[in-house]
């Protein structure tokens, strides 16, 4: 009699289980954008948001939780409760890089998983406009010509805008100076201003500077010109072969989120990134919109992590 009360019991709970899930989302969702308001990861987090709260009938809020390179947002969302009301928008830097720089309190790997990719944005090289440079080879010959006297800014030690300059660096010879920034837009704004003269930066970041023409765009990172810079050339077409470095954009959700749930988010991110008022909007970002499910995610991000692992010991880079 005991036993089946106990399973009457279980069955009831179960099936109110299954039909609260059924429901999901019944409230509004909070996105967690591991970086300031204005740069690249806040730029496409709303374009996408915005969408994605329609597809789900609940609003998608962004909340900027800056710091730490990422790893503090990135915290946030992975400790946050698996119940599919908070997701991160997150990309190399948080999930590729982060865990070869910081000590982190979380394994982003164990802790947030995939749901699904957004897109990928190159690395554009922007300069000062008072520099000479109009080209990647250019800027070779430059700060070979002055060795240690040209300053790159980045948006702090071991993001990835300053380990691509690491890279560029390794791959060419130069020798210059690293000025590490708080986030991609006071480095960019001093740029503009000519405190520093080299950025390596994602295209979201940095485009609205160079339409108004306060820095120059002298390269960029794919093995194609960028839909969203036409005009500018590849670092390849400099004669640099094999750098490619790219940002990558993604949704994530705290482990143990119930599959479901999961697999709702992941349709609706899917969709989301094929819409075509979404794939205009992040092309004139720079973004490139792609889709993988969460298993084919998870491999990429793998994959990154001992992509950028490696350059992060090559260039011996430490956190602020």
């Amino acid at each position: 009699m005991i036993r089946k009360c106990f399973r009457t019991i279980l069955a009831a709970c179960l099936a109110i289980s299954a039909s609260a899930w059924a429901q999901y989302p019944a409230k509004p969702l909070r996105m967690i954008v591991a970086f300031p308001a204005g740069g690249g990861s806040d730029i496409v987090g709303r374009i996408v948001a915005a969408k994605l709260s329609e597809r789900l009938g609940q609003q998608v809020v962004v909340e900027n939780r800056a710091g730490g390179g990422g790893s503090i947002g990135a915290e946030a969302a992975a400790k946050a409760a698996p119940d599919g009301y908070t997701v991160s928008l997150a990309g190399t830097s948080e999930m590729a890089i982060n865990p070869f720089i910081y000590k982190l309190a979380y394994d982003p790997v164990k802790e947030l998983v995939p749901v699904g990719l957004i897109g990928t944005t190159p690395m554009v090289i922007v300069v000062t406009p008072s520099l000479s440079a109009k080209s990647a080879a250019d800027l070779v010959a430059l700060a070979k010509s002055q060795p240690g006297q040209l300053n790159f800014g980045s948006a702090g030690n071991g993001s990835l805008t300053h380990l691509a300059a690491e890279l560029f660096r390794s791959m060419t010879g130069v020798v210059w100076t690293h000025v590490p920034y708080k986030g991609a837009p006071p480095a960019l704004n001093d740029l503009a201003g000519g405190r520093v003269q080299v950025m390596f930066s994602t295209v979201p970041a940095a485009i609205g500077l160079i339409k108004s023409n306060l820095i120059r765009p002298v390269g960029v990172s794919t093995q194609s010109r960028a839909a969203a810079l036409p005009d500018v050339p590849t670092v390849a077409e400099s004669g640099i072969a094999g750098y490619d470095p790219q940002f990558w954009y993604g949704v994530f959700v705290p482990a143990a989120t119930p599959k479901d749930v999961i697999a709702k988010l992941s349709d609706a991110v899917a969709q989301t990134v094929k819409d075509p008022g979404v794939v205009d909007a992040l092309a004139k970002q720079g973004v490139v919109p792609a889709s993988m499910t969460p298993a084919q995610f998870g491999d990429y991000v793998k994959a990154e992590a001992a992509r950028w692992g490696k350059v992060v010991a090559d260039s011996g880079a430490k956190a602020d």
